[in-house]
């Protein structure tokens, strides 16, 4: 298990960018509402939906999170970090959804066009959210990295995805203000593929955590040779992992010398499990190990 400080950092790091997505977006829905309904902008209507989504989104990073940062018991006797896929799951059916509704309403308008009624404050809101979002989107994206996290990584997405959302409702306000509206509906289409292609990504990341994927064999291959290397240790029978939630336990079986006493086998074992821990790239978390008899 990571350092208690470690979590308690990352989980609060978490916790702060969730509350900042649900503070900006709630912000963000009500401008866009208000300016779209006045204008007659479909592009600007549909914008303030996505944002008022986004505010579903954070909203559940934060519920992740917290149920993430509690520490293990009885019934979790190694903690509860999987919250973050089963919650990054959540999100990646999202934006899917999300984007399946902007793809059908990017078609109407292709086909229907609309009654716009220009407006520069369209304009301005427009760029407000693009510059905001793509803040939040370096922000987010810069911390998820750094603390391995799949549900801020998650998030930041969602603001990458609005940054692409807003400037193609910008593009369709500018051309559809000069008679070209199926500019609006064609770059939609364009991004509800994106934003649909960014939720099975999510899913697929979240998916094979869930389903206790194996770690790289690269790592795999270089803890064995960790072991191979310590004093003691004739060879490695096998070398197992389980994801569970950011890290990985590692299940180890060893052969040692049959002539050894339990408390020598013992401290070979306990040898194997602190160079493990030790390994910078491994993303240990736990380590059980089993000794043989060579």
């Amino acid at each position: 298990m990571q350092a208690g400080g470690v979590e308690i950092n990352r989980f609060s790091h978490t916790r702060h960018i969730a509350i900042l997505g649900i503070v900006a977006n709630i912000i963000l829905s009500a401008i866009k509402f208000m300016v779209g309904f006045a204008s007659r902008s479909q592009a600007m209507i549909a914008d303030g939906f996505n944002s008022a989504q986004d505010v579903f989104a954070s909203g559940i990073t934060l519920i992740g999170n917290k149920i993430a940062s509690q520490p293990e018991d009885r019934d979790h006797p190694y903690g509860h970090g999987k919250a973050e896929y089963i919650f990054s799951m959540i999100i990646s059916f999202s934006l899917v959804l999300a984007g399946l509704r902007i793809l059908g309403s990017s078609l109407t308008a292709i086909f229907d066009g609309g009654d716009l009624i220009f407006s520069w404050r369209l304009v301005a809101v427009s760029i407000f959210t693009i510059v905001l979002k793509l803040w939040l989107y370096l922000y987010t994206q810069k911390i998820g990295r750094k603390l391995n996290n799949l549900l801020v990584v998650a998030n930041s997405y969602d603001h990458r995805n609005d940054v692409f959302i807003t400037s193609a409702a910008l593009a369709g306000i500018l051309l559809g203000a000069n008679g070209y509206n199926w500019v609006d509906g064609v770059a939609g289409v364009g991004i509800s593929g994106w934003i649909i292609l960014t939720g099975l990504n999510i899913f697929s990341g979240a998916y094979h955590v869930l389903m206790d994927t194996s770690i790289d064999p690269d790592i795999l291959a270089s803890a064995r040779k960790i072991i191979e290397a310590i004093p003691g240790v004739d060879h490695v029978d096998s070398i197992k992992t389980k994801p569970i939630g950011v890290g990985y336990i590692f299940i180890v079986k060893v052969s040692v010398d049959s002539k050894l006493t339990v408390g020598e086998g013992h401290s070979i074992a306990a040898e194997v499990k602190k160079r493990l821990k030790q390994c910078s790239y491994c993303n240990v978390d736990e380590v059980v190990v089993h000794v043989n008899p060579s």
